[in-house]
């Protein structure tokens, strides 16, 4: 799960430019944004942040033409990181849950140590539930490797943290 601590922080942005429409409670920053909230980083180009009635913040974070954005986030309770990037990256607060879309790619590192890796079209990880899916042709697109399949490494745990 991801850090629980992250929903009530409260997000700090560097941009070029904030468009903010206080009715629709939604920001839009452009021009090499990074934004952090609590342990999350996201990086992009456009950073599009919108929060619902009950304070729950949903992101859309998108690059410059060809490159790629960027997310990461400590996991509750372990010394444990996921990070991805993509075309286009979906954050639901709520949710708890982060979608990867285009040339996606996903990391989960046990302290400094990359642990499983996984790269398709389409990544889905729900932090709530610690799963994810891997899609390697989405609406005709293929990945990166011109093959339309996924590829995945998945490391088993060390030892110690098995015999928890």
């Amino acid at each position: 799960m991801a850090e629980a601590a992250d929903r009530k922080k409260p997000m700090n942005v560097e941009a070029d430019s904030l468009d903010h429409d206080e009715l629709k409670q939604v920001s839009i920053f452009t021009g090499k944004v990074l934004a952090t909230k609590g342990t999350i980083t996201m990086r992009g180009h456009r950073i599009e942040v919108r929060q619902d009635p009950d304070g729950y913040q949903y992101g859309v974070i998108k690059p410059l033409a060809g490159q790629r954005s960027f997310f990461r986030q400590k996991r509750e309770g372990v010394d444990e990181w996921i990070e991805g990037e993509g075309e286009s990256i979906e954050y639901d607060g709520k949710a708890d849950k982060v979608v990867l879309l285009g040339r996606a790619d996903f990391r989960r590192y046990r302290g400094t140590v990359l642990s499983d890796q996984m790269t398709g079209q389409r990544i889905v990880y729900e932090n709530l539930t610690d799963q994810f899916t891997v899609d390697g042709k989405v609406g005709g697109n293929k990945p990166g490797n011109g093959t339309g399949r996924i590829r995945a490494v998945l490391s088993p745990k060390p030892s110690d943290e098995a015999a928890k």
